[in-house]
């Protein structure tokens, strides 16, 4: 149902929201285009890009994203454009309605995972369908991380 990204291995950019997988349980992934300017696409190819406390909604049947930040661009000058504006996700219509009628369940959102230039040029967006943790969930993964990290150490000693 949903497109799954494998791994991203030559991508140049990569800007990830590592808080978004502490938060959130993700359900489903999916690979969004992003409407952006000229300044935009050359300051995230810089790396100059942060995806915290960002996330998605609907308006009028169109998935926006808000609060994603894209430095403005040094070179750029009267055409800048503003660091933290509303953004517009490209997904088909399909997906668009099953993940708006899917966020509307109480619990349930839709978060950015993960920003990067794909092997054709274009910026991409990793979105989530996630259902937000509890704080026991949270101290789960908090102790599996570091199970992880103890047992990768043993290995190598």
């Amino acid at each position: 149902m949903a497109k799954k990204k494998d791994t991203i291995k030559n991508a140049a950019v990569l800007i990830k929201n590592k808080r978004a997988a502490f938060d959130f349980e993700f359900i489903d992934t999916y690979t969004a285009g992003i409407v952006l300017t000229g300044t935009e696409v050359k300051s995230i190819r810089a790396g100059k890009a942060s995806l915290v406390d960002t996330y998605c909604y609907f308006v009028n049947g169109e998935l926006w994203v808000k609060n994603m930040y894209v430095a403005q661009y040094l070179a750029g000058s009267y055409n800048n454009h503003l660091e933290r504006r509303e953004r517009k996700l490209l997904l088909n219509k399909k997906e668009l309605r099953n993940l708006e009628s899917d966020s509307k369940a109480p619990g349930f959102t839709i978060v950015p995972v993960q920003l990067y230039i794909n092997e054709n040029g274009l910026a991409k967006l990793d979105i989530a369908y996630a259902k937000g943790k509890k704080e026991y969930d949270k101290r789960q993964t908090l102790k599996a991380k570091e199970d992880r990290r103890e047992m990768d150490r043993a290995m190598k000693h």
